[in-house]
């Protein structure tokens, strides 16, 4: 007998993106004025009737140095992201974000990190069978391809030299699937018989041993009466 595994990993786990450090989001900034004791948080100068201000991010700015600290573009009058406490405006903010490794588009919303790469939680599919596998478990091929577990133990388990069927774990819970090898040919406990009268072959029984001939499966007192016709016909 032999056992082979075939492993499923956990299951994936969601990831919010609001628990990502430094990272708000604001509809607008707070509100305008004309005047104010503090001077403007970028550029250092006051705020007076010609250049009024605006209060973001528990600071004061002038309505014109209130830009997108990454492409200079004026926030006044829009929604606008902070991370790590600097004003981004949609787009830069967008380009933080994680990309699906699928679809290759920003994660707005939550996101499903599974074997190291983030998903869509409607990207994260068998690639078979286009299953949903959000919350279950799953299995990655020698390209990395994701499977279901049944897809996979399809493509990919040895099948019984009896019945065709994949050899696969007995209950969902188990990560391990028996199998018996035997003439170069993979066979289900269940199926690795004697072909002549049904018993259940298996080398830990005493007197179920396995005597095969012409690349049939016997046992002895079978094998024995086969030998026997082929010697008289002989």
């Amino acid at each position: 007998m032999s056992a082979q595994s075939h492993c499923a990993v956990d299951p994936p786990f969601w990831e919010s993106l609001e628990k990502k450090p430094g990272f708000s989001s604001y509809k607008s900034y707070d509100k305008t004025f004309t005047s104010s004791p503090n001077n403007c948080a970028k550029c250092g100068e006051g705020i007076a009737n010609d250049r009024p201000g605006c209060t973001a991010l528990n600071q004061t700015f002038h309505l014109a140095c209130f830009t997108c600290s990454a492409c200079n573009k004026e926030l006044a009058g829009g929604s606008f992201y902070a991370l790590d406490g600097k004003p981004l405006c949609e787009i830069d903010y967008m380009n933080t974000l994680e990309k699906c490794d699928k679809c290759n588009k920003a994660i707005t919303e939550k996101l499903l990190r599974a074997s190291g790469k983030a998903y869509h939680p409607l990207c994260f599919t068998c690639v078979v069978c286009r299953t949903s596998l959000d919350g279950v478990p799953f299995t990655v091929d020698s390209a990395n391809n994701v499977h279901c577990v049944t897809c996979f133990h399809d493509k990919f388990a040895p099948r019984c030299a009896v019945c065709s069927k994949p050899i696969v774990p007995e209950s969902e819970g188990d990560r391990e699937s028996v199998r018996v090898v035997a003439m170069d040919k993979s066979f289900h406990v269940n199926c690795y018989r004697c072909e002549d009268c049904g018993m259940q072959l298996s080398s830990k029984i005493e007197g179920h041993g396995c005597y095969p001939l012409d690349s049939h499966l016997y046992c002895k007192a079978c094998n024995t009466a086969r030998v026997r016709a082929l010697t008289a016909n002989a």
